[in-house]
């Protein structure tokens, strides 16, 4: 059954949360850890160091020094910064905001150092492409793309403003406008092509990484489902015995007692029960039938009164409505049995927590058949939303079938509406394990269906908002139309 905390909603509150696996949001990278961005500055102020050391020291080239051994001195201090940061707070997940900052500082850095060194005369300047092409990998579009416009800035700045080239004394070295231009279109074209490469392969592997945790996800609920069926079948074979033993105990009841009394009535309200528990533990134990051609298909009006009708006879108003587009009559659907379980599920707990109103309504437009179960109950509570659909996830309380079977109870006290209350069916819901919504979603979306939450039916008197629950199953027509 559907979490009570889910029904606890406050007044006003809006929810609309897909139950199924996917999602068609736009990728979304989070970063690396400070621990890796750490370790990548100190390789790169490494690699800086020996670069400026072996051309000052080795070759022998006029560059200046000091200057650029500071740019590297300030990358070092803002990385041991970073570490401090990171034994303060003893952890170091993953942050998007972080990492563009860090990589932002990286770009900025090694800008003023070619710019001290040659800029794009500098062979060393393809390395502007590396944190474009880090940030296109692991960070959301709007970081990435940031990054690549200070990098392509950089480019400019470069182009027409730094130092001449270190080179020897005694030669005379200098490249033609025309080459730093072609310069600055090649690294253009790197940090451009280069980055939506990796955007690309990062956005192409997360969503293989999804479609794997949804088939993971799929195969879960299945194998929980599939124990589910066999616990099913054991509870109807065991449940056989004590069933017959109390319809036999109360059919002796019924002998003995007086043919009007109220214990003969008793008698005959038990061995009613105890007959429809049988029904259903034989509904369980049998294979569906997969060839009965006269129930094959119906309509669409028809499959939600078959929906509803069992749940009828309380002090609910039940409302069963079909929307289609002007001249256009209601399609006729598969009368799927895990179309009829599912939202029997669905509507029963709509039933259990609604105040005076339930309505099941189906909306079809061109593409689409969408199955609304809305009621005026206390609505889902956002906490447990994100568990709405696993099993054993309930904690009910005295809900509205419990009331409306201890009004059945208290009315049988009386002897003036005893026969009413043997022919009056039980009701719905007696408390839940968990599993109702767990098994009417896997069933739903078994055939195609994408099950979400939402608003229900009732109008809030302090703030005039929408409050109550709405369950939504949504198909593609061809999933559920019988072809014309």
């Amino acid at each position: 059954m559907i979490p009570t905390e889910a029904r606890n909603a406050p007044h006003g509150a809006s929810y609309s949360e897909p139950l199924n696996g996917w999602s068609d949001a736009p990728r979304r990278g989070r970063g690396f850890s400070l621990r890796t961005l750490i370790v990548l500055r100190w390789l790169t102020i490494v690699g800086q160091s020996a670069a400026i050391l072996t051309a000052h020291q080795g070759l022998h080239f006029p560059l200046p020094l000091w200057p650029c051994l500071i740019v590297i001195a300030i990358s070092a201090a803002v990385n041991v910064g970073a570490m401090a940061r990171v034994r303060r707070l003893e952890a170091s997940l993953p942050d998007g905001r972080q990492t563009a900052i860090h990589l932002g500082f990286d770009i900025f850095q090694l800008g003023v150092l070619l710019a001290l060194t040659g800029g794009l005369e500098n062979p060393f300047c393809l390395l502007l492409v590396a944190p474009v092409t880090i940030a296109a990998a692991a960070l959301p579009a709007r970081q990435a793309l940031m990054l690549g416009v200070l990098a392509l800035m950089a480019v400019g700045l470069l182009f027409f403003w730094s130092e001449p080239l270190p080179w020897r004394p005694y030669e005379d070295f200098h490249l033609p406008t025309l080459y730093r231009l072609g310069m600055a279109m090649a690294l253009v074209t790197g940090v451009v092509f280069t980055a939506g490469y990796a955007w690309r392969v990062a956005a192409d592997a997360e969503k293989l990484e999804l479609a794997l945790a949804t088939t993971q996800d799929v195969l879960q609920r299945e194998q929980r489902l599939a124990a589910l069926g066999g616990l099913a079948a054991a509870a109807a074979h065991e449940l056989g015995t004590p069933l017959a033993t109390i319809q036999v105990v109360a059919k002796e009841l019924q002998r003995a007692s007086a043919p009007d009394s109220d214990a003969a009535e008793d008698a005959a309200l038990i061995l009613q029960q105890a007959e429809r528990c049988r029904g259903i533990l034989t509904q369980l134990s049998q294979q569906p039938e997969g060839d009965d051609a006269l129930y094959a298909d119906v309509s669409l009006k028809a499959l939600l009164e078959e929906v509803v009708e069992p749940h009828r006879g309380f002090d609910l108003a039940f409302e069963v409505l079909v929307k289609t587009p002007p001249g256009q009559p209601a399609p006729r659907v598969r009368r799927l049995p895990e179309v009829v379980h599912g939202l029997s599920t669905l509507v029963e707990n709509a039933a259990d927590f609604a105040a005076t109103t339930v309505r099941v309504q189906a909306v079809v437009d061109a593409g689409w058949i969408e199955i609304d179960i809305l009621d005026d109950g206390p609505g889902f509570a956002s906490d447990i939303l994100p568990r709405l659909g696993e099993p054993y996830v309930t904690s009910r309380p005295q809900g509205k079938a419990r009331q409306a079977l201890a009004a059945q109870i208290a009315a049988a006290a009386r002897p003036s509406k005893r026969r009413a209350t043997v022919e009056a069916p039980i009701a719905p819901s007696q408390g839940g394990m968990g599993l109702g919504f767990f098994i009417a979603r896997t069933l739903l979306e078994r055939t195609g269906g994408s099950v979400s939450v939402g608003q229900g039916l009732a109008q809030s008197e302090a703030k005039g908002a929408l409050r109550g629950a709405r369950v939504a199953v949504r198909w593609a027509r061809p999933a559920l139309e019988v072809a014309a």
